[in-house]
C-alpha cells in the first residue's frame, strides 16, 4: 500500500480563540415542568453554567485528526467528543460548518453549547455533557483502517453509548458504528441524533430525498407540505407556495423533520461552490432526518454573531437513530444492547441528489427530452458502468473511471417520456451495483395529521389507554403531564390491573421508595398468577426482586429472580441478579454457572463477563480469567469494569486505570457501586483510592466500612465526608440512598448527609421526604445556606407557604451574601408576594453597593 493511500490518526495541540464560562453554578437546579427541545429539561444531578464572557482568550484543545488522502476529520474529545472539522482534500471544501472560534451560548440542556462540526446528542437532545470530556482510545485496524473509539455514560440515567469513527485509505467517507447499552437494571429511554451544522448562503438547499413530502415540526405538533410549503408554518405565511428547502426562504428559526422517508440520505448543496455534505443510514435504523435553521432574517443573523465571530450562518441537518421526531424515545432493556451504523462524506458537482449509498451519489433530471446525469464516487471505481434505461430499453451504456476527484456527468437528448419511465444505474467492475435511481411518477399524497394531546386520566375510557398514556409520558420524558396520574386512575378503577401496577411499582422503585413499591409488584403477581402459575412475562417478579435487595431481603429476593429466570424476557438479567447474590455468599461456582447462563441470550454484555472474570480471579483460575477478559475487550474495551478488572490482574498501571475513568467520580461510584453488590469491599475500595476527592466518595467508603464491620473506620470515613466541601455534590443513583442513611445512621449529627439525600429526592419527586431531610439540615447545620435556600423551592411551590418560604431564602441570602444566584432568586420571590417595586430596587441598590452586583446583573442579561 502506497503513502498515499493510507489513513493517519494522530493528536494534535490546537490553539482556538476561546470565549471563557463561568464556573457552573454549585445551587442545584431543579427544573420542573421546563420544556427543552420537547421533553423535560430537568437538569439535575448536573449544575448549570449561567454566564459567557465577552473577553476572547486562546485556549489550547487536545485534538484527534483522521486522514486520508481525500479527506481530514478533526475531534475535539474535550469538547463532548464533536467533530470540529471536516475537510475535503480534494476541493479543500469544509463540508460541515467550520466555526473558527469556541464561542458558547447558553442554549444547551445545562447551559454551555457551540456551534459548528457535528455534535452527538444522545440520550436527549443537546446533550447535558455536550461540553464536557469524554473517553476515548485509538486503533489500526488490520484492513489498514483505524478507528478511533469515544464512550460516555451518562450520569442522569446510565445508559452508556460507545462510537466508533472509521477512516478507510481509499474511501472519503466516515463510518460511524454506534453501541448504545444499559447497564443498569432498570429499562432506560434514549434517543441519537448526529448533528451536523453546514454553511448557508443564498446558493444552498437542504436536499432530502425526493420521497419526503410532508414534514413535521416538534413533537408532531404541526406539519407542512415538503419541500414547496402552501400552508401557515411556525406563523409563517407560505401559502403562495414556497420551497423551504432553501435557506434563503425561511426567515424564522424553524424545524422540520421528514415524516416518512424509504430512502438512506440526508444532505445538502451550495450550487455556487458545487458541493455539500450527504449522511448516509439504513433508513430501517436510522430514519430522522431532520433541518434547523435559525432563519434567514434579523432573528437569525443576531443568532450568527452570538454563535461565531466570521464565519456566517449555518443550518443544522440532524439524523436520527433509533428516533425520526424530537422527542422521540426508544427503550432500552436492563442490559439491552442496541447498535447502527451511519456515514458522512462530502460530495460535489451532482446537485440535488436522487439517491445515494456510501459508494456514489447520482442526480437524474430531464426537461423536455434531454436527460441529464450526474455522478459522484467515493472510491476509485475503474471500468464502471453507467446504464440508463426505460421500461426494459436500455438508451445508453457507458464504461468510465470514477473517483473522489471528478464528477461523471452525461446528457441525452431525444428522450420521449415520463421521466418515471427512466431508469439509472451504477455498476462496478464486478458487476456490483453502487447506486440506481428510477423516479417515482407524481401523484398527489395526504399529508399527515399532526398529533394529538393526551385527553386528562378521567377522560380515557379504558385501562387500555390509561396504561399506554402513562408509558408514553414516561418514554419521551414528558415535561408537564405526570404519568402517575394515569395509573392511579387505573387502580381506582381496577385495584389489581397487572400492567399498571407493575409500571407503577417500577415508577415508586425508581423514586426510591423501595418498601412501597413491594406492593404494587405483588398486586401485579396476585393477578398475573391468578390463573397461570408459570407467565409469559417475569417483569413483576424480576421488579419484586429488585426492590426486596434494596431492603436487604435477599432470601427473598433470590426466590422472585429464580421464577422471573422461566420467562424469557427477564431470564438473563435474573441469573446475573443471583450471581451477584452468590457473589455476595462467596458461592463462586454456583455465580459462574449462572453467569454463563446469562450470557446464553445475551453474550455482549460486559459487566456480566466482568463478574465472571472476579469469580475466575477470586477463584486463582487467572488463566481463564484472562482467556474471558481478552475476548470481552474485543466486544468493548472502553468498558470500566473490564478495564479494572485487567488492573486487578495486573495487566495495566493504576495510572492507565486513571486515563480510562477520565477522572470522573460518576464513573468511579458506577463501577464501585456492583463491586459493593457482590460484597467485594477489596476492590471496591481499591477504585475508590484513585477516585477525585469528594464526599460522595468517603461516604461511600464509610458505608463499606460499615458493611464490613469496622464501624470505627466507617465513623472516621462519615464524618471526613462531612467536613467536605458540599458544592457541586448531586447524588443521583438509586444506590446513594443506601449509602446516605447508612451515613446518617453511622453518624447522627451530619446535616449534610440530609440535604444530599433531600436533593435526591426532591428531583425524584419525593417532596415531603425531600423537606424532612432538608429541614434536619438546617437544625445540625444551622449556618449552611444551600438548606435555607432549598427549603423555600418547596414551601412556596409545593405547600403554598409563602411567607415560610421568604423567611427561609432571606436566611440563605445572609448566610451567602456573595450568591448572586440567591439575589435573584429573592427578587423574583418578592415580586410573586407583590412586594412594592420601590421595596425590590431598594434591596437591588443594596446590592449595587456590594462585590455581588456586577456578577448579578451579567447573569439578568445572560
Amino acid at each position: 500500500m502506497s503513502n498515499s493511500a493510507q489513513v493517519k490518526i494522530y493528536k494534535k495541540t490546537l490553539t482556538i480563540p476561546t470565549y471563557k464560562t463561568q464556573k457552573p453554578e454549585k445551587n442545584p437546579l431543579f427544573l420542573e415542568k421546563r420544556v427543552y427541545q420537547g421533553s423535560s429539561g430537568k437538569v439535575y444531578p448536573f449544575p448549570v453554567t449561567e454566564r459567557v464572557f465577552d473577553e476572547k482568550v486562546n485556549e489550547d484543545y487536545d485534538a484527534v485528526i483522521l486522514e486520508n488522502k481525500y479527506i481530514q476529520i478533526t475531534f475535539l474529545p474535550e469538547l463532548g467528543g464533536r467533530i470540529y472539522r471536516a475537510l475535503d482534500k480534494t476541493n479543500n471544501y469544509d463540508f460541515v460548518y467550520y466555526n473558527h472560534v469556541i464561542k458558547p451560548a447558553l442554549v444547551g440542556l445545562t447551559g454551555s453549547w457551540i456551534s459548528g462540526g457535528i455534535e452527538f446528542n444522545w440520550p436527549q437532545h443537546h446533550r447535558p455533557d455536550t461540553f464536557l470530556p469524554v473517553e476515548y482510545s485509538i486503533k489500526d485496524n488490520e484492513d489498514g483502517s483505524k478507528t478511533l473509539w469515544m464512550s460516555d455514560i451518562d450520569r442522569m440515567y446510565g445508559t452508556k453509548v460507545l462510537v466508533g469513527f472509521t477512516m478507510f485509505p481509499d474511501k472519503a467517507y466516515l463510518k460511524m458504528k454506534e453501541v448504545f447499552s444499559n447497564p443498569t437494571d432498570l429499562p432506560q429511554t434514549f434517543l441519537w441524533w448526529a448533528n451536523p451544522a453546514v454553511p448557508v448562503n443564498e446558493h444552498t438547499q437542504s436536499i432530502f430525498p425526493p420521497d419526503v413530502h410532508a414534514v413535521f415540526d416538534h413533537g408532531k405538533r404541526a406539519v407542512s407540505n415538503f419541500p414547496i410549503a402552501t400552508g401557515e408554518y411556525y406563523k409563517v405565511d407560505y401559502s403562495k407556495g414556497v420551497d423551504i428547502s432553501r435557506y434563503k426562504n425561511v426567515p424564522v428559526p424553524t424545524s422540520f423533520m421528514a415524516a416518512h422517508s424509504d430512502a438512506d440520505f440526508l444532505g445538502n448543496y451550495d450550487y455556487k461552490k458545487k458541493a455539500g455534505l450527504l449522511h448516509i443510514a439504513d433508513h430501517h435504523t436510522s430514519p430522522g432526518k431532520k433541518q434547523w435553521t435559525w432563519g434567514n432574517g434579523n432573528f437569525g443573523k443576531s443568532w450568527d454573531h452570538q454563535l461565531t465571530d466570521n464565519d456566517g450562518s449555518y443550518i443544522e441537518l440532524m439524523v436520527g437513530t433509533f428516533t425520526d421526531n424530537q422527542p422521540d424515545f426508544t427503550w432500552l432493556a436492563p442490559h439491552e444492547e442496541k447498535s447502527a451504523i451511519e456515514y458522512f462524506m462530502p460530495y460535489k458537482g451532482v446537485g440535488a441528489v436522487k439517491n445515494a449509498t456510501i459508494d456514489a451519489a447520482v442526480n437524474l433530471e430531464k426537461s423536455d427530452d434531454v436527460v441529464n446525469i450526474k455522478i459522484y464516487a467515493t472510491g476509485e471505481f475503474d471500468d464502471t458502468t453507467v446504464t440508463l434505461w426505460q421500461g426494459n430499453k436500455k438508451l445508453k451504456e457507458k464504461t468510465v473511471n470514477l473517483n473522489p476527484q471528478n464528477v461523471y456527468t452525461y446528457s441525452l437528448k431525444g428522450v420521449i417520456g415520463d421521466v418515471s419511465s427512466l431508469l439509472v444505474d451504477v455498476r462496478d467492475a464486478k458487476g456490483r451495483l453502487l447506486v440506481d435511481y428510477q423516479p417515482k411518477k407524481e401523484e398527489k399524497r395526504p399529508i399527515p395529521e399532526a398529533a394529538k394531546v393526551i385527553a386528562s386520566p378521567v377522560n380515557l375510557k379504558t385501562n387500555d389507554e390509561l396504561y399506554f398514556a402513562a408509558i408514553h409520558l414516561e418514554q419521551y420524558r414528558h415535561a408537564s403531564y405526570w404519568p402517575e396520574d394515569y395509573y392511579l386512575e387505573g387502580l381506582k378503577r381496577d385495584p389489581l390491573d397487572f400492567r399498571i401496577n407493575d409500571a407503577y411499582g417500577l415508577l415508586l422503585y425508581r423514586r426510591g421508595l423501595f418498601e412501597k413499591s413491594e406492593k404494587y409488584f405483588r398486586a401485579a403477581l396476585k393477578r398475573q398468577t391468578e390463573h397461570n402459575t408459570n407467565p409469559e412475562s417475569g417483569s413483576a417478579n424480576y421488579h419484586l426482586g429488585l426492590t426486596l435487595i434494596k431492603q436487604d431481603k435477599f432470601d427473598m429476593a433470590y426466590d422472585a429472580f429464580y421464577k422471573a429466570t422461566w420467562s424469557h424476557d427477564t431470564q438473563s438479567v435474573s441469573f446475573i441478579e443471583m450471581a451477584k447474590i452468590k457473589l455476595r455468599e462467596k458461592s463462586l461456582d454456583q455465580a459462574i454457572e449462572f453467569l454463563d447462563q446469562a450470557l446464553v441470550t445475551n453474550g455482549h454484555d460486559v459487566i456480566t463477563r466482568a463478574l465472571k472474570i472476579d469469580a475466575l480471579r477470586k477463584k486463582d483460575q487467572i488463566g481463564e480469567a484472562q482467556k474471558v477478559l481478552k475476548e470481552s475487550l474485543l466486544i468493548d474495551s472502553s468498558s470500566l469494569m473490564l478495564q479494572f478488572e485487567s488492573y486487578l490482574l495486573d495487566n495495566i498501571t493504576k495510572k492507565q486505570v486513571e486515563a480510562v475513568f477520565n477522572h470522573k467520580l460518576n464513573n468511579y461510584l458506577t463501577i464501585t457501586q456492583i463491586y459493593i453488590e457482590i460484597s467485594d469491599f477489596i476492590a471496591a475500595r481499591n477504585l475508590l483510592d484513585i477516585a477525585p476527592e469528594n464526599p460522595l466518595k468517603d461516604y461511600y467508603l464509610s458505608f463499606i466500612y460499615t458493611q464490613s464491620g469496622e464501624k470505627s473506620a466507617a465513623l472516621i470515613y462519615a464524618k471526613k465526608g462531612e467536613k467536605g466541601s458540599p458544592d457541586y455534590v448531586f447524588p443521583n443513583r438509586l444506590f446513594d440512598i443506601i449509602v446516605l442513611n447508612s451515613v446518617r445512621k453511622t453518624n447522627p449529627d451530619d446535616g449534610l448527609a440530609n440535604y444530599y439525600l433531600g436533593n435526591l429526592f426532591y428531583d425524584r419527586k419525593v417532596y415531603n421526604c425531600a423537606i424532612n431531610l432538608w429541614e434536619k439540615c438546617t437544625k445540625l447545620n444551622p449556618k449552611y445556606a444551600m438548606a435555607y435556600r432549598n427549603l423555600p423551592i418547596a414551601y412556596f411551590n409545593k405547600q403554598s407557604k409563602s411567607e415560610l418560604a421568604l423567611r427561609m431564602l432571606e436566611k440563605a441570602f445572609e448566610l451567602d451574601t456573595n450568591n448572586a444566584r440567591l439575589v435573584f432568586e429573592l427578587d423574583s420571590l418578592y415580586k410573586k408576594l407583590d412586594y412594592p417595586v420601590v421595596k425590590r430596587l431598594k434591596f437591588l441598590q443594596d446590592g449595587f453597593r456590594s462585590r455581588i452586583w456586577t456578577h448579578f446583573m451579567y447573569n439578568l442579561s445572560d
